[in-house]
């Protein structure tokens, strides 16, 4: 039989304290700093036993062994307690579904322990507890709505979708669900008319706000800049473009700019057939370039509602900025930062990015370009202080937030600088609230999937990861995460499907290798192994540190890497491990990601620890969240391959 019981409010709060740490026990000194701070520790040790007094006799009514008290420490005994969000994560993994889509209805939008403040210190902690705790029922919730689906149990699933949109309507669209229901459109780049060559940057501005325009509209998914721009100056069939980026239309256009004067031609186009639906011309100024973007993006809308005969909202388009000198600053650096691997692109990305910000410091967006370029700066480039430039990524993403806090991307990048300081909790909430604020972009979904893989939650990341990939099919980047996951989760037959289309999106073949070598193929995988020296050298320079290499010593040491990772021999990986120890000891960054990603995927636990356990950075936090999966044991899956080569390290992930 419930009871229901009142307690004064600091008993109350105790007693919610208690229930969330159900079964541990809380040191007295630490409860009374939270619930009584500022006042001198004699008296707040005073105002705790007072409160347990108070609440020993409120719950003497029920009986039972409720509190657990000692000199030092309380707790609750977690037999005798239950509460609406433990019973809620109960009844989601036993599989009560109709129970779950009872309690959800019953708790609604409240957050835990509403109406409970007693300071900064209650409320950091209380906001810790919140963030876990939501990530544990949203992780619960997809599962079982992956489970309904499976079972072909539409109702049920509908039902409990519906229950979960009262609580977070942003993540009652999880990845776990399939977006059939929207249309799916590619924007392919514009083509310049009548501009120069290094002009091509406007064109390619009016093509990336249109995606973020029609991102906006909720029946719509748009397919990812990458893949989007991979067809530039392409002469493939316009048909075979829309089946590759899996989109039943496809818009195209072209831009003509003279002086002030910018005039846009757009096209709709029927993926199946290739036919024009619909063309129009507009016509606007470089000073009412917002204008200009908004108007198309409406009237492209406008002409899908007529195409497919349904209604949708009208997407607005922000204006960035009011300094068109900033803007055209700014799509100049955006263009140059794709080709991250040139010799001092991103250094030119930069210095764009830092003169459209002194024009106009308030310009969000761009803040945001710049802090990715620092990222890319620290992953890519020779840099001497890789974190340093972490650092200032995050500087840059918090300055966009402050202006713009709707901006998802900007909080997906202060969840790597998280990350880099061992903030595993901060980097998740940050990733979560990137998606709340932007479902649509498949970079978003990708870091999100990127901190669930980094903390070991493989499968929580998996559908992330699929919906990414579904909607930038032409992302060699997204495949090798998705083979990934598939190869740690032992399906090895999609994870060799994965390494394939990497290889032809012009990934270097690492990765056909490492599947090759666990399915106990070590010849053909050395082989495919040796053939990414070339891609990879011309694409990344080497660490400071190692100097300039005669070609002779790279094919020696390529050939005793692909041995040591791929080879199925423990001689030949003690010999790399040897390698890495003196690469260890002379470079300038001695956790670079040409130490710490071989040191994971051959499972070398202690030069691990040395190097990574050590310093993350936006560039070896990568060798964790790809490599790692290869020798690092899924909490989820139990184990790699039977017939991996790659040993368990999992016991960092415990650090």
């Amino acid at each position: 039989m419930a009871v229901k019981l009142r307690f004064p409010t600091s008993a109350r709060a105790v007693l919610a304290i208690l229930c969330l740490e159900a079964g541990e026990a809380i040191d007295r000194d630490h409860l009374s700093k939270l619930l009584w701070p500022g006042r001198f520790e004699a008296h707040a040790r005073a105002s705790l036993r007072q409160s347990l007094l108070e609440l020993g006799k409120v719950v003497e009514a029920v009986g039972g062994d409720l509190l657990r008290v000692t000199r030092n420490s309380v707790a609750i005994n977690p037999a005798v307690v239950d509460t609406d969000f433990l019973m809620l994560e109960r009844a989601l993994q036993s599989g009560e579904h109709k129970n779950a889509v009872g309690l959800l209805a019953t708790i609604g939008t409240a957050p835990l322990l509403d109406q409970i403040a007693f300071g900064d210190a209650f409320g950091d902690w209380l906001s810790g507890h919140r963030t876990k705790a939501e990530l544990r029922l949203q992780v619960a919730v997809e599962q079982g709505l992956a489970t309904l689906k499976q079972a072909g149990d539409v109702e049920g699933h509908a039902r409990s979708l519906t229950s979960w949109s009262i609580r977070d309507p942003a993540l009652a669209r999880p990845a776990t669900v399939a977006s059939d229901a929207r249309m799916k459109v590619a924007v392919l780049p514009f083509r310049p008319i009548c501009m120069s060559a290094d002009q091509t940057y406007f064109a390619d501005g009016m093509a990336e706000v249109l995606i973020t325009t029609l991102g906006q509209v909720s029946q719509l998914q748009i397919a990812g800049r990458t893949s989007s721009f991979h067809f530039r100056d392409s002469d493939v069939p316009l048909p075979e473009i829309a089946q590759t980026l899996r989109v039943s239309h496809l818009i195209e256009g072209s831009v003509q700019r003279q002086g002030e004067e910018v005039r846009v031609h757009v096209h709709l186009i029927d993926g199946a057939t290739g036919f024009e639906l619909w063309s129009h011309r507009y016509e606007g100024t470089t000073g009412a370039i917002f204008a200009l973007q908004e108007a198309v993006g409406q009237a492209v809308t406008a002409a899908i509602e007529r195409a497919l005969g349904i209604a949708m909202e009208a997407p607005l388009v922000p204006g960035m900025t009011q300094c068109k000198t900033a803007y055209g600053l700014f799509l100049q650096g955006r263009s140059l930062c794709p080709r991250r691997f040139g010799d001092g692109v991103l250094g030119a990305a930069i210095t764009l990015f830092e003169q459209g910000l002194e024009l106009d410091p308030d310009f969000a967006e761009c803040w945001v370009a710049l802090g990715e370029a620092h990222q890319l700066v620290a992953v890519n480039t020779q840099c001497l202080d890789r974190n340093g430039g972490a650092g200032r990524m995050a500087a840059c993403a918090r300055r966009a937030i402050a202006l713009s806090p709707k901006l998802g991307y900007a909080h997906s990048l202060l969840g790597v600088y998280e990350l880099t300081r061992f903030n595993f909790v901060g980097a998740l909430d940050c990733g979560f609230q990137a998606y709340r604020l932007d479902l649509n972009d498949p970079a978003v979904a990708m870091r999100l999937a990127y901190f669930l893989i980094f903390i070991g939650r493989t499968r929580d990341a998996a559908p992330y990861i699929k919906a990414a990939v579904d909607q930038d099919p032409v992302d060699g980047r997204k495949y090798a995460h998705l083979w990934s996951v598939q190869f740690c989760m032992g399906n090895l037959d999609a994870a060799s499907e994965s390494a394939q289309r990497m290889v032809n999106l012009g990934m270097p073949p690492i990765c056909q290798g490492l599947n090759s070598a666990a399915l106990g193929q070590h010849d053909l995988a050395i082989s495919q192994y040796l053939q990414s020296q070339h891609r990879v050298n011309g694409m990344i320079l080497p660490p400071v540190g190692i100097g300039i290499q005669t070609p002779e010593a790279m094919d020696a040491y390529w050939l005793v890497a692909a041995k040591g990772i791929c080879g199925g021999k423990e001689q030949d990986r003690q010999i790399y491990w040897q390698v890495l120890e003196m690469l260890y000891a002379v470079l300038h960054d001695r956790s670079d990601v040409a130490i710490s990603g071989p040191a994971v995927m051959t499972g070398n636990a202690e030069l691990v620890f040395k190097t990574i356990g050590h310093s993350i950075s936006p560039s070896n936090l990568m060798a964790l969240v790809g490599y790692g999966l290869m020798s690092i044991r899924s909490a989820e899956s139990g184990s790699t391959p039977s017939s991996s080569p790659l040993p368990n390290v999992s016991g960092w992930r415990r650090r």
